[in-house]
């Protein structure tokens, strides 16, 4: 290529002559001491000039059926030790310019050390640097999740201890994945999961440079250990278990993070990629289902001549604010205790004050919790702590990108340990049930029990209706209406005054 970039394009023919691993170890080649963890413990924000990028992925978009509607497009980053494969995934990262991604660091899939393998290492004879060292298994088994849009816990693997640290980290699932780590092409599963294959190579001397300067300045070691180190171990370990990989690169890069010019044609073919599967789901969702009767999971509030009444007031483009929110909240209290007659009960007998027995009944599960997908749901919170003695509150924040139409979280904060909780999720109107459906997924991947979810919504629309309950046929879906049509912005036809307040606008 012109300007010297030499971006090399690999022979795709050699990814079969390998076995389940790389060429095994020489008995002469001796272990490499790491000093310090490597494991870098990402943070979940990467910061440029231009957004705030969630390098911990999130809840992706799904399509009618509650599935994921593509998998992400995975980027392997190989390259040796100090060859800049961080830097390099970050300038992608920040050159893709999209919000939500996730950067995935090898150190984090460490096997956990024996008795005898501590031992070892504590004497510097247990090698960090064979592909036996890592995880595969574990490793292969979360990239495929991610992959696939699933939330996953990550280790944190100590160097220190040489185990992993008690808290994983939450990581989901993005429309790009980045995996860097020096043994990232060395598994035949692995390599199936990988896109694109990025080999990021660095001279050598290069290579030595940078890890002088970071264990002089950063780990207070002297430069006489370090070459050594390097010569003795790093040096044999690059030329036997990862050069080799480079023949199974897609495209080989240069300088590292320096080569602006490779990066650039990088980020294009990521780009092509993703325009190519954008998400036409809300489209999907539109025409799913029409013509079908209601689902038998939903539950339609009583049209009695009271809530007849407060609706009339609350559809009424002529209602003043503080009237559209006080028989909202009416409704609101009224949704509440008819989505409360559908948790679990048992029959539960007290003395009265008289002294007879009366047979009536009481709650049977182990807890409530609400979660508001904000911000309308979040105005439905008062009548559920109303009715609700002591529960416990969740938000999610579920926004729509007006560029690609879909939905986005953008925030989440969860109460500890909803497996066995009955979760009452709460958003004023559902038109296309595209946030609600992503805001059930959130739940389910933080263990939350399908047939314990009970959706509560003043109005919704059939086809949200539809959607919600064709994804996840268990959750409960209960509402004080149900309108016919979404127009062509996905507001509920004829819906409510939401103009009146903005804290009413659907999440789609």
């Amino acid at each position: 290529m012109h300007g010297g970039v030499a971006m090399r394009v690999a022979d795709a023919g050699g990814e079969g002559s390998l076995d389940r691993l790389l060429p095994s170890i020489s008995t002469s080649l001796s272990p490499r001491k790491r000093t310090t963890s490597q494991c870098k413990s990402e943070p979940p924000l990467l910061r440029t000039s231009k957004r705030t990028i969630y390098t911990a992925g999130r809840p992706p978009w799904y399509n009618e059926h509650g599935t994921q509607s593509k998998e992400a497009f995975v980027i392997g980053l190989c390259g040796g030790s100090a060859s800049g494969k961080t830097t390099v995934a970050r300038k992608i990262i920040e050159a893709l310019d999209v919000p939500w991604v996730v950067l995935l660091s090898m150190d984090s899939f460490y096997k956990v050390l024996t008795a005898e393998q501590q031992l070892l290492a504590a004497n510097n004879d247990y090698n960090f640097d064979h592909p036996d060292a890592f995880d595969f298994s574990l490793l292969v088994h979360t990239l495929r999740k991610l992959k696939q849009g699933k939330s996953v816990k990550i280790p944190v693997y100590d160097f220190n201890t040489h185990g992993r640290q008690k808290e994983w980290k939450t990581v989901y699932g993005a429309s790009v994945i980045i995996f860097e780590g020096i043994m990232s092409f060395a598994d035949k599963e692995l390599l199936k999961l990988l896109d694109m294959k990025i080999f990021v190579d660095t001279d050598s001397d290069i290579r030595l440079v940078r890890r002088l300067r970071r264990d002089i300045t950063e780990r207070g070691r002297d430069i006489e250990g370090v070459i050594k180190q390097y010569n003795k171990f790093v040096k044999p370990a690059f030329e036997q278990y990862i050069e080799p990989t480079m023949r199974l690169a897609d495209i080989v890069v240069p300088r590292g993070g320096g080569n602006m010019v490779a990066i650039d044609l990088i980020v294009q073919h990521v780009h092509s990629q993703l325009e190519e599967v954008r998400s036409t789901d809300m489209a999907a969702l539109a025409s799913a289902h029409q013509a079908q009767p209601l689902p038998q999971t939903l539950s339609v509030l009583e049209s009695t001549p009271q809530v007849r009444g407060m609706h009339t007031i609350i559809r009424n483009k002529e209602t003043s604010r503080d009237e559209f929110i006080f028989y909202s909240k009416r409704l609101m209290r009224l949704l509440i205790e008819r989505a409360r007659s559908f948790l679990p009960s048992q029959v539960h007998i007290v003395q009265t004050p008289q002294g007879e027995d009366y047979e009536g009944r009481t709650f049977h599960g182990k807890r409530i919790t609400g979660v508001s997908i904000l911000r309308a749901g979040e105005t439905m919170e008062p009548a559920l702590r109303a009715v609700c003695k002591d529960v416990r509150i969740g938000k999610i924040l579920i926004q729509t990108n007006q560029d690609t139409g879909e939905p986005e979280l953008h925030y989440l904060r969860l109460p500890k340990d909803i497996s066995e909780d009955h979760v009452i999720l709460m958003d004023c109107t559902v038109s296309t049930g595209a946030a609600a459906m992503m805001a059930i997924r959130v739940l389910l991947d933080h263990d939350a029990q399908e047939d314990k979810i009970l959706l509560v919504s003043l109005l919704m629309a059939e086809m949200g209706v539809h959607s919600v309950a064709y994804a996840f046929p268990q959750v409960k879906i209960i509402t004080t209406a149900v309108d016919k049509k979404v127009n062509d912005l996905f507001h509920i036809i004829p819906g409510i005054g939401e103009t009146l307040n903005p804290s009413f606008t659907s999440s789609a």
